[in-house]
């Protein structure tokens, strides 16, 4: 694309040519989405095959979401001094790379190694393919593009936990398959772009990444995320060993913030972030992030340990969650490119988050499953309303120049709220489900250690009285981090609130004369 499209002109491409781009981006996005969710529905017999804990269960979904968090930025800033296409296909084949070696693993532990390594793939391709389309699309059309993003996101979470479910339970296949399976998709996606998409490649001299900042933003939040798995039920809250994790983990993140302050190309550019619009949507984004990724990761779990159904039923009482999430970021994308106003969606997305997550918060493992459904419609409805709004938002208030580092910053909070969701309620889960597993079992006379020593996700190797314990300890727990979520998505809702109404731009860029007449109105916005 030459220079003289990227600029303030409205329709510099037409939709066909965006159209042929996009194509290559959202099958590289549904690549991504779909490895990942159809590891959703799988996973409790995955890890119940390799014996693993409740806790290892968690991290396989953590590892990755970290590793994906604090290398999006980069991958965002990477985009703002290279060429946007080889970067997403080289995030795109580490991706791919992490899922073959994961179907290889032996054990819980090599699984959780090979996701963290398929993680910074995942980052790279969430971020760049925000850049990429911001890049083509002015920010006032983007709404209806959003849409045809949001349509690929629920085929991919739908399409992912059902052809997860029909791989686990397909015995010449296996659950190996589910991380193989997603290569041959990601060839197709690789050739689509090299014939499609066409950006401009902007370098600037005298630029470095800074990867500093970064590693300590990772090593902060790991270690504060190992304590939060361990607290509570390897060592008390107050001990040594919370001081020995919290106290270095906090201090590394204060190192980062010192390194960010300071140097010339932050990861994240704290002039951006310091920006009200622009931190109001991170905190929306960061309880939107925190509430999904962290609640939603678990119904898989809750449909078949808690409930007893296969992988493959999981995967399809999931669609409800999907058809929400496909049909309100349809309508809000086309509605928000027709009214040029963003906030009024952004805000009733956060509010029927929460109340799809109360909802939830009633689960047991008799709860109906119409009910089930509706709250989890709800909370799709929620997410698809919310979500990539936020970042159109962001996009809508910085130049070009700045996309990659405004799109990836958001992207970048959002990935954190859901690493600590996941980690947080899945410690929650894990000590409510062995105390409760412990407490059934006395009550019914039952021996500590019947069950094996093995891990209480392999069913299978459990008696059926035993069984039908962990069912109930599961399925009742489930229900008390949704109402976590819940409350986590309330501070969304607030951020929402607080945010300024602002009208789209329709241009690709900030044009200097309406940089000059908007002047005021960006002054309220920092």
């Amino acid at each position: 694309m030459s220079a003289n499209t990227v600029g303030t002109r409205p329709g510099a491409m037409s939709h066909r040519q965006i159209m042929e781009a996009l194509s290559g981006l959202l099958l590289v996005l549904f690549v991504a989405m779909a490895s990942s969710t159809i590891v959703s529905t799988a996973l409790p017999k995955i890890i119940g095959a390799l014996d693993g804990s409740q806790t290892q269960y968690t991290w396989v979904v953590t590892a990755t979401l970290l590793t994906a968090t604090a290398s999006t930025p980069i991958w965002g800033k990477l985009a703002d001094l290279y060429s946007k296409k080889l970067l997403v296909q080289i995030s795109i084949v580490v991706f791919v790379l992490g899922s073959i070696i994961a179907g290889f693993s032996q054990t819980a532990g090599q699984l959780i190694a090979a996701r963290a390594f398929q993680g910074l793939g995942m980052g790279g391709v969430q971020a760049l393919v925000q850049v990429a389309i911001a890049a083509m699309i002015p920010p006032r059309e983007r709404g209806r593009y959003n849409g045809y993003l949001g349509g690929v996101m629920a085929l991919a979470t739908v399409g992912g936990p059902l052809l997860g479910g029909l791989i686990v339970d397909t015995d010449w296949l296996g659950w190996r398959w589910c991380f193989f399976i997603g290569a041959p998709i990601a060839v197709i996606a690789l050739v689509v772009l090299q014939k499609t998409l066409n950006l401009e490649v902007i370098r600037r001299a005298n630029v470095k990444i800074d990867y500093l900042g970064a590693a300590l933003i990772a090593a902060g939040v790991s270690v504060l995320l190992v304590w939060v798995s361990f607290v509570d039920s390897n060592f008390a809250w107050i001990s040594w060993q919370t001081l020995a994790m919290v106290g270095p983990g906090l201090a590394l993140l204060a190192a980062a913030v010192w390194v960010e302050s300071r140097v010339a190309e932050p990861v994240v550019p704290l002039d951006i972030v310091k920006q009200r619009g622009t931190a109001l949507s991170i905190i929306a984004s960061l309880a939107v992030g925190m509430a999904m990724f962290g609640g939603a990761v678990f119904l898989g779990q809750y449909f078949q340990i808690g409930r007893g159904y296969s992988p493959t039923e999981a995967g399809l009482l999931t669609i409800p969650m999907m058809a929400g999430i496909l049909v309100s970021s349809t309508v809000s994308g086309r509605m928000i490119t027709k009214t040029g106003r963003i906030k009024p969606y952004i805000v009733a997305g956060t509010i029927v988050l929460v109340i799809g997550f109360a909802m939830l918060s009633f689960l047991d493992h008799e709860t109906p499953l119409w009910y089930v459904g509706v709250a989890m419609a709800l909370v799709g409805a929620g997410v698809g309303m919310s979500m990539q709004n936020l970042v159109l938002s962001v996009q809508n208030t910085v130049s070009l120049k700045d996309i990659g580092a405004a799109s990836s910053t958001v992207a970048f909070f959002r990935s954190l709220g859901g690493t600590i969701g996941v980690s947080v309620l899945g410690a929650v889960l894990a000590r409510r489900v062995s105390d409760q597993i412990t407490h059934d079992l006395a009550n019914a006379g039952v021996p500590a250690g019947s069950t094996g020593g093995g891990s209480t996700l392999n069913l299978a190797a459990l008696p059926d009285s035993i069984q039908h314990i962990v069912r109930a300890a599961y399925g009742d727990a489930t229900g008390h981090i949704f109402l976590i979520s819940a409350a986590i998505a309330v501070i969304g809702v607030v951020a929402a609130l607080l945010m300024r109404p602002t009208a789209l731009r329709s241009t690709v860029d900030v044009a200097p004369a309406a940089v000059t007449e908007e002047e005021p109105v960006a002054a309220l916005s920092r």
